[in-house]
């Protein structure tokens, strides 16, 4: 727009300067080409043909200049007027400012809200450059105080941002560490149990083991006494035939009594097989 074009020629901002904020802020207004420039005050001017439109931060919609004094400031620093408005200036109907272009009659517009303005013959006195110099050095001291006054929000914004974030993240390593000591008593637990069950399954093993021993020692013991003729271990030594046999002839039997030299001696076993049969002496009968 000429209008913002002119008023920040008129502020004593470089021709080269000023064509770069309107061209990146896309034409959008006199306070976010002012802003522009102040912000790469110290950067030098590039190419205008590689130059693209870019979006203001938020932040410097916070540190626009909205008070009075720097709309009266604004208002002053324009030097040029619209060559096709016959009247000298422009009157906000609502609170009187009179304002030089129409340019600076819609930057109040739109930081004050005012939407009624007249023409008015009245001339603003223009400044000369030593209070342009001036009133430039006050908007970039204000704008400057205002930065820094974001900054220190913006500051403590993110103090309180991290501060969220560290207890939260002691919280979370606090839940893992109760997750894990937990975990850790549960294996603990089932390590004791599985401990427990070995010891039990290896009892039962060792139990089966002496007791399929005790089985074959008694089988080949049992094995050896019938072939060696011998009592079985664990059961009745005396014969059947034996025991059934009489000790004495009884005397009142009435058969004459006759002396022998040998006895013969038949032993049947229990398990069955050929009887054991031997020959004695008469007198060997008492040995039996």
């Amino acid at each position: 727009m000429a209008g913002d074009k002119d008023t920040l020629l008129g502020m004593g901002f470089d021709s080269s300067r000023v064509e770069w904020a309107l061209k990146a802020t896309g034409n959008r207004g006199l306070q976010p080409a002012m802003d522009h420039i102040l912000e790469n005050e110290g950067k030098p001017v590039p190419d205008l043909g590689a130059v693209t439109e870019s979006s203001l931060s938020t932040r410097n919609d916070g540190m626009d200049v909205d008070d009075d004094e720097d709309a009266d400031a604004l208002r002053s620093l324009g030097s040029v007027a619209s060559n096709a408005v016959e009247a000298k200036s422009i009157k906000c109907s609502q609170c009187g400012k009179v304002f030089r272009n129409t340019a600076l009659a819609q930057f109040h517009a739109e930081k004050i809200g005012h939407d009624q303005f007249e023409e008015s013959t009245e001339e603003i006195k223009p400044l000369t450059e030593e209070e342009k110099k001036e009133k430039l050095a006050e908007l970039r001291q204000k704008m400057a105080e205002k930065r820094a006054k974001q900054a220190v929000e913006d500051a403590k914004e993110q103090k309180a941002a991290e501060a969220l974030r560290r207890k939260a993240g002691k919280d979370m390593n606090k839940v893992k560490e109760e997750l894990k000591l937990k975990q850790a008593q549960q294996e603990a637990e089932q390590k004791k149990r599985d401990k427990i069950e070995d010891a039990k399954a290896k009892a039962a093993i060792k139990a089966q083991i002496e007791a399929d021993k005790k089985a074959r020692n008694d089988k080949f013991a049992r094995e050896k006494a019938i072939r060696d003729g011998l009592p079985i271990p664990g059961e009745s030594s005396t014969p059947p035939s034996a025991a059934a046999a009489p000790s004495k002839i009884p005397a009142s039997s009435g058969v004459a009594g006759k002396d022998y030299s040998e006895t013969r001696l038949q032993i049947r076993m229990a398990s069955g097989g050929q009887p054991y049969t031997t020959t004695l002496s008469s007198d060997a009968r008492k040995f039996l």
